[in-house]
């Protein structure tokens, strides 16, 4: 048995129970050296320590080394590392042993007691551990100085709790995956959720769930035995899921010191702790010895620590393998139960091959190295063994290390984020394992190159499993709700984007204008929870919200909106509008939503908003507010006053003959364009109001005022088919319904044509007594291309102009023997005595047979005139064949 022998230098023995600052102790005194390693139980505890003495020596100066991962910068001079990676032949300052009452487990014990027994510093050595120690201590390093520490804080056995009661700041402690989940789920239900700690996750992933309760994002935290090794977390109570576990012989009761290693984490440095089980789990009861013993720290001393030769002899396998299995001299020890290594050692060992190979010192111990593989897919010796026996085959030959398209394969074959808890642990268990490959220079080639891959593979599936569990754990907004659930007005709520309401960053509903929903996801238990929060900050979201709402009222902001009988803002309803004393000035009435406001505060909400409206009808109504205005002006007359009025009721256009225009002097037409009226030859009409927006502001507020108003066209095309009354600011003519301003674009076209032939061709006058004004005036033909462009059909350009007074008169026929296309056919037109053009009856659609030379019309001898004949394809085809 090997075993450092007793010197001058400093060893001691600082031992208690938990939360009595050893190991923070121990990191000061690292400092202090030149130089120096500690060796913890856990890689996530070596990365913690890591990071803290980083941060006061600097990243080039400290190593971490792991069995997976290794930051080893050239001058590191303090190590932190786990206590199977260990330098046992280091020559530093300063070593440390953490967790040594280790020493008994039966799995790593044997790696605990070597390092107690054997790795010394030159100058100081701590062995940290429980006072159960002290008498394997006295006999096994008896030139140990032993230093107890008392308890920062004082612990207590609180009972048994349901899982519903447990006080925030809890740990409940479990022994199976199933348990855990099973605990975590039921958190999830009553209290919104809890991190997750088990051996199975990968440091990365404990990290993070570790994290999630230490920021105080979950109150709870479920973890398996491991949490008893040394993690430093805030936990005021632990709770048992259960007190027996399978120790991986058979299932057993915890030993009082294994109850008091988990149980003393409740409580750090000055905060008192609190432990006790779950209620109605069958067995889960301390008994009173028990509960003494883990109050007042007594705990029944180790009497005996694991043991296997550190140094076994490497001259064949055979040897190495008895080495292994010795039995220690000393009787404070006790062989190590066969641990997983060794088990490979003696499946491989039957393999010719196997040993056909390992012979040589140098062999041997490469072989040893390799069945030292930790397994950390839990595959069994057998399952394991064979892992390694390939990895062996390259090991053993050629070059001796693996190849590097194998490496990298495996490891991106491991690089899928995809599938439950379950999948994801076990590709981290695997890609462990090539974590560790990784990290020997003599078994890959690119260490660092490799080692990097495995390690950002690692982290990717850490990533993934930690979304996992906080999906399937934890609901972020129960937690939120139930960390301060006797005062929910402390909780910190926001307005976030799109309305939503934040309760410490949670959304937990929706602030709909001025209506808070609850989101619809939320569970029955937890509404009430969520109502209760908002209800204490709502007038203070809603007083932010009327202000906002009121700056934009006063800037026109966008987020504000008319359409129909609704002024809605940021997409929801905030008044109504109700019929004021003239058509275009309606008044608003604020939603039911705003009734929780302070009546002085809704007050100025109304005004701002009944300033918005009117604003936006002057803007959108301005020809109709200009005509009303000019209405109550004295000078405008009776007759403009009545026509104004007409245009305002009628959204802006009426029919010529019903107008009144007739009986307006010259002053008052020109005032009456000055408004933006035309008069046209069939309707008097505002051009600024051919828009269906416009039209359909005005038919909102005329149906508000009780009228009944004609519909508006969505898209105010030129025609439009014939289906019941005519759309606002159409005129019905013939099978079409034709826009009013269109239409008047088309008679003021054929005028013009008029006006241009009137200036070619003199009038003709038939011969009379002197004096006589001229027989029939000048006739002149039509291009129709621009009514047929607009959709008009040839019927309905016909009545259109015989609306406006035009009629036409056939072409003659061609004389017998002529040829060539026939003349188009000529219109006339006439004015009416009261100024208003010839046939402008709407509902006048028969033909004119008294025309000169229409159909059945005789001709200046009595005789019938032919009808003319018109060639096909002729584009006055279709208007001559109906004007006959």
């Amino acid at each position: 048995m090997n075993r450092a022998a007793p010197d001058s230098r400093t060893v001691k023995a600082m031992l208690g129970p938990t939360n009595t600052g050893k190991t923070h102790l121990a990191v000061e005194r690292l400092c202090a050296h030149s130089s120096g390693q500690i060796g913890f139980p856990l890689r996530l505890l070596a990365r913690e320590i890591y990071d803290r003495v980083v941060a006061i020596k600097g990243p080039d100066r400290v190593a971490l080394i792991t069995g997976e991962e290794r930051i080893d910068p050239p001058n590191a001079r303090w190590k932190l590392c786990t206590v199977e990676a260990m330098d046992r032949d280091a020559d530093v300052a300063f070593v440390a042993v953490d967790e040594a009452q280790l020493g008994a487990d039966r799995e790593r014990g044997h790696v605990f007691t070597d390092r107690m027994l054997n790795v010394r510093g030159r100058e100081e050595t701590m062995i940290l551990g429980s006072s159960a120690l002290i008498p394997m201590v006295e006999q096994l390093v008896p030139e140990a100085e032993i230093i107890t520490r008392p308890r920062f804080s004082t612990l207590t056995h609180a009972g048994s709790l349901k899982l519903s009661r447990l006080p925030p700041r809890s740990a409940v402690v479990a022994f199976s995956a199933e348990e855990v989940y099973t605990v975590a789920e039921m958190l999830r239900r009553f209290r919104g959720g809890a991190a997750v700690v088990m051996g199975a996750l990968s440091p990365q992933t404990r990290n993070k769930q570790v994290e999630m309760f230490q920021s105080g994002e979950v109150d709870y935290i479920v973890a398996t035995d491991a949490i008893g090794m040394g993690l430093n977390l805030d936990v005021a109570h632990v709770a048992f899921a259960g007190l027996a576990k399978f120790d991986g012989q058979r299932r057993r009761r915890l030993t009082i010191a294994e109850m008091a290693q988990i149980a003393g984490r409740a409580g750090r440095h000055q905060k008192d702790g609190t432990f006790g089980t779950l209620a109605g789990e069958r067995g889960a009861e301390f008994s009173e010895e028990e509960v003494h013993a883990i109050e007042e720290h007594i705990f029944p001393p180790i009497e005996k620590m694991m043991w296997r030769d550190a140094r076994p002899r490497l001259d064949s396998v055979d040897v190495l393998i008895d080495d292994l299995s010795a039995p220690p001299n000393d009787p404070a020890l006790a062989p190590a139960p066969e641990a997983i290594d060794l088990a490979v050692a003696r499946i491989l060992s039957e393999s010719p091959k196997v040993r056909e190979r390992a012979k040589g010192k140098a062999m041997v111990g490469r072989f040893w190295d390799a069945c030292s593989l930790p397994d950390f897919r839990s595959l069994g010796p057998e399952n394991h063994a064979r892992f390694v026996a390939r990895l062996w085959d390259d090991l053993s030959e050629g070059t001796g290390r693996l190849g590097h398209d194998y490496v990298a394969g495996m490891i991106a074959h491991l690089d899928d984020a995809r599938g439950d808890i379950d999948t994801l642990q076990g590709r981290i268990a695997a890609i462990r394992s090539w974590a560790y490959i990784a990290q020997r220079p003599d078994w890959v080639r690119d260490r660092e190159d490799m080692a990097d891959r495995a390690r950002a593979v690692e982290a990717k599936l850490s990533d993934a499993l930690h979304q996992r569990l906080t999906e399937r754990f934890v609901n972020r907004r129960t937690a939120v709700l139930m960390k301060k659930l006797g005062d929910t007005a402390l909780l910190p709520v926001t307005l976030g984007e799109g309305g939503a309401v934040m309760v410490d960053g949670e959304e937990i509903g929706k602030l709909e204008g001025f209506r808070f929903d609850v989101d619809p996801q939320a569970r029955l238990e937890t509404r009430r929870l969520l109502l209760a929060a908002a209800e204490k900050h709502l007038p203070g979201l809603l007083n932010e919200r009327a202000d906002a709402l009121k700056a934009d009222c006063e800037n026109r902001g966008e987020d504000l909106a008319w359409s129909g009988d609704t002024v809605s803002w940021l997409g929801q309803p905030v008044a109504k509008l109700v019929a004021g004393r003239r058509l275009l000035e309606p008044q608003v009435k604020l939603a039911p939503g705003l009734n929780t406001l302070d009546a002085p505060l809704r007050a100025k909400i109304e005004k701002a908003v009944q300033g918005w409206l009117d604003s936006e009808i002057s803007v959108r109504l301005k020809p109709l507010v200009k005509l009303s205005k000019a209405a109550e002006e004295a000078e405008a007359g009776t007759e403009l006053r009545a026509l104004a009025i007409a245009l305002h009721d009628a959204g802006g256009a009426v029919a010529r003959k019903d107008s009144g225009v007739g009986k307006l002097d010259t002053d008052k037409r020109s005032h009456l364009r000055r408004l933006g009226v035309q008069v046209g030859a069939l309707d008097v009409f505002v051009p600024a109001m051919a828009k269906a927006s416009t039209l359909e502001a005005w038919r909102a507020l005329a149906e508000l005022s009780g009228m009944k108003v004609r519909p508006v066209a969505a898209e105010m095309q030129a025609i439009l088919p014939v289906k019941g009354a005519p759309p606002l600011f159409y005129r019905r003519v013939g099978q079409q319904n034709v826009r009013v301003d269109l239409a008047e674009r088309l008679v003021h076209a054929a005028h013009q044509r008029r006006a241009r032939w009137a200036g070619e061709a003199p009038q003709r006058r038939r011969k009379g007594k002197e004096g006589e004004k001229p027989a029939e005036p000048v006739r002149f033909a039509l291009d129709p291309s621009m009514a047929l462009s607009m959709g008009l059909s040839t019927q309905t350009y016909t009545e259109l102009l015989r609306q406006a007074g035009f009629t036409a008169q056939p072409p003659a026929e061609l004389a017998e023997g002529a040829f060539g296309p026939p003349e188009p056919p000529l219109w006339r037109w006439r004015p009416r005595r009261d100024g208003a053009p010839r046939g402008n009856d709407q509902n006048r659609g028969g033909r004119n047979d008294n025309r000169k030379g229409g159909p059945g019309r005789k001709g200046p001898r009595g005789r019938r005139e032919p009808e003319p004949k018109v060639a096909e394809g002729n584009p006055f085809a279709s208007l001559a064949e109906l004007i006959r």
